[in-house]
């Protein structure tokens, strides 16, 4: 069945349940090992979301689609490139994206988030989907000008690890065929990248199967997908929005 789990703050408590129009329906229990529906509602404007899941780390894709990838002049990869988004750079729906300060040039890159629901390590591609819960929206914030600033060495790890540069909710929707989604991203209200999740290089069920060849991924974990063509910087003061059909806004300031 599909639904749109969240996670929030309600009565002193962190709790976590499903979305149903302007409520949300409270459940109990493990999300990750069967929750239990409960028979009480509250008023969606009445909590404060929360990130959906916290991730034991969150995974980053680089070249992953190919209009990016052609526009940009890169070979295609034979598998897949990646970094790691460290916790403090978590943030929530609603959340403040901080300058580091200084003339950084900060930038914004939508992207589809996949949530992993099952320990996942050495999956075999068949099983893969098996092992995800479900997607989310993600912003994956990037210093630009820290990225090559030391020829010897491309910081990706230090450029994207700021606190508050991984934005990424506002729920984990499942039941959905990824193939199928498209995100968008505006800023300020003006539609800076709208591109269709079909067009990564590497499919959801590949992605988990082969980065679970190199570590294990815990329920919780999320693969950001990559983004695509439309990448722009922010200026403070500016709210940035990641759309996605069927997942739902993740919507924050840039201060």
């Amino acid at each position: 069945m599909a639904r749109h789990w969240v996670r929030f703050f309600e009565g002193g408590t962190i709790r976590f349940g499903t979305l149903e129009g302007p409520r949300v329906r409270v459940w109990h229990g493990d999300l990750f090992d069967f929750p239990e529906r409960g028979d009480r509602t509250v008023a969606l404007a009445d909590v404060r979301l929360l990130t959906p899941v916290q991730p034991t780390k969150v995974i980053a894709l680089w070249n992953n689609f190919r209009a990016l990838g052609e526009k940009l002049n890169l070979a295609v990869p034979a598998e897949p490139l990646y970094l790691v988004k460290t916790p403090n750079s978590y943030l929530a729906p609603g959340g403040i994206i901080r300058h580091p300060g200084g003339g950084a040039k900060v930038v914004f890159e939508g992207e589809l988030g996949i949530v992993i629901g099952r320990t996942s390590k050495q999956v075999a591609e068949p099983d893969a989907l098996a092992h995800v819960l479900g997607y989310t929206c993600a912003n994956d914030v990037t210093v630009a000008d820290i990225l090559n600033r030391d020829a010897s060495f491309a910081q990706w790890v230090r450029a994207k690890g700021f606190d508050t540069f991984c934005p990424f909710g506002p729920a984990v929707a499942t039941g959905l065929d990824p193939a199928k989604l498209v995100v968008r991203t505006l800023l300020n209200g003006e539609v800076r990248q709208d591109y269709p999740v079909s067009d990564m290089r590497f499919s959801v069920a590949q992605l988990v199967s082969m980065i679970s060849q190199d570590m294990t991924l815990n329920p919780g974990d999320i693969i950001l997908c990559g983004t695509s063509v439309g990448v722009g910087s922010m200026k403070p003061g500016s709210t940035v929005e990641v759309e996605i059909a069927g997942i739902g806004k993740l919507s924050n300031r840039f201060e």
